[in-house]
């Protein structure tokens, strides 16, 4: 909390000293603070005082500001429509392709191509070059910005390629190895170019059993690849193995995230990213997936219709419909989110991946049904008096559950089967099922037992 309310002090400061056009020492405050400080003041500028600031920057500094943006989260079209094609061509030359052609993808498509032509004609070519790319691929996440070398130079001679590129590679931790056509051999990493000697051949030295991509290899994939080789970068090529950029933790990190508020908004039938306050738009956004529930829930309650001639013979069944149906939807959520999660992670190797999670979660759920189910039978028995009650409820609760658990595995896997995401399964959707076999469940296995209800 303190260190919030000093960044605030500091951005009342450093805008008095914009306004009073304390040109030297807001320059000298302003670039002492670091890049993500300087990126909240800017998104903290109204747009007379972005004018000044502008004035104030050069465009590689403004360049290391728009680095950090995540296209997704902030809406650059008003900073592009404050500033020249020229100076706004100038600050994108200085952004990683990578992010350059995320930002760009963005705009209208006559302001992109407005300022890719007033961009140097080789970063232009790069970013055009990414922006081919199908979105959530490693072709339209990677970055052209990275270190290779050649097998047949030397440690010493590698190096001196390495300081020359450093500055505009986006990592060195990782050197890639080619041949004379620009084909990926292997890699060395920074550490093993330290410790070696100057006179060594890289050719000695690198490693050839590398991990690397196909250019249109889904993201999700992707970020399965860091996540079990622990890697910082990962080298993407073409179908000629040529090497044509890398892909990097940063940008799997926002991968990972968009994936995971994907998912949940999947689970929960809603939109997590979107923030907006505004009601209207968020009722109307929420509004098509509650009507088609509701059309859904009509099947519950016209299940509950038709066994009302034995609800009104034995009106204690109607004590634990929403019992039953509340913990067989909780069961069937949990069972989903689990199923979701196996496919995003499953091994691709395993051609029987999916039978065993079925499996895996019917026994879940005949385990969790049978200890749920006595545990209301001994609630029901002692409470009511009524041993039969207690059976006939326990079972409903068993029989409720499993089936719950099985469908919260399957509808997972059948989307997927379909090409669509596992995620859309929703939590709500799952619940709603739930409750429409959990009723045609309970009054069935009721109804047999109904003489001893009277």
């Amino acid at each position: 909390m303190n260190e919030e309310i000093n960044f605030e002090k500091n951005f009342v400061q450093l805008k008095e000293l914009l306004k009073n056009n304390n040109i030297n020492e807001f320059r000298e405050s302003f670039l002492n603070h670091h890049l993500y400080d300087q990126s909240r003041f800017f998104l903290s500028l109204e747009p007379e005082e972005r004018l000044e600031f502008y004035s104030l920057m050069s465009p590689k500094e403004i360049a290391d500001i728009f680095d950090l943006f995540d296209s997704d989260d902030i809406d650059i079209n008003p900073f592009v429509d404050e500033m020249s094609k020229e100076y706004l061509g100038e600050i994108f030359d200085s952004i990683y392709s990578d992010n350059a052609a995320d930002l760009l993808a963005n705009l209208e498509p006559e302001t992109m191509k407005e300022i890719l032509d007033s961009m140097d004609a080789e970063e232009s070519t790069e970013v055009k070059r990414i922006l081919h790319y199908d979105d959530e691929t490693a072709g339209a996440i990677m970055t052209t910005e990275f270190v290779s070398i050649v097998a047949n130079q030397t440690v010493r001679s590698a190096m001196t390629v390495l300081k020359a590129q450093a500055e505009e590679a986006e990592t060195i931790y990782y050197v890639y190895v080619i041949d004379s056509q620009n084909r990926l051999l292997g890699v060395i990493s920074l550490r093993a170019l330290i410790t070696s000697h100057d006179d060594t051949l890289i050719g000695d030295i690198y490693n050839d059993h590398i991990i690397k991509l196909d250019v249109n290899e889904d993201q999700e994939k992707i970020a399965q690849y860091f996540r079990d080789y622990d890697l910082l970068a990962i080298p993407v090529v073409d179908t000629d193995n040529k090497l044509i950029g890398i892909v990097t933790v940063d940008d799997i990190i926002d991968v990972i995230d968009d994936e995971a508020a994907s998912d949940y908004s999947g689970l929960a039938g809603v939109d997590t990213e979107d923030v907006s306050q505004n009601p209207w738009q968020a009722a109307s956004k929420r509004l098509p997936w509650l009507i088609a529930l509701l059309f859904l829930g009509m099947g519950t309650a016209s299940l509950i219709n038709h066994f009302d001639s034995l609800v009104s013979k034995a009106s204690i069944l109607a004590v634990f419909i929403s019992l039953i149906t509340g913990t067989a939807g909780n069961a069937g959520t949990q069972s989903l989110a689990v199923a979701v999660r196996r496919l995003a992670i499953r091994d691709e190797e395993k051609k029987n991946s999916l039978m065993t999670m079925i499996l895996s979660e019917l026994i879940t759920g005949l385990i969790t049904g049978l200890v749920t189910g006595i545990t209301i039978f001994i609630v029901v028995s002692i409470w009511k008096h009524n041993m039969m009650l207690g059976i006939a409820v326990g079972t409903a609760m068993f029989c409720a559950i499993t089936v719950a658990n099985l469908a919260g595995s399957l509808i997972p896997i059948l989307m997927e089967k379909l090409g669509f995401d596992p995620a859309v399964a929703s939590g709500p959707f799952i619940s709603t099922m739930s409750d429409l076999t959990s009723v045609f469940i309970y009054f069935n296995i009721a109804s047999l037992f109904m003489h001893y209800f009277n």
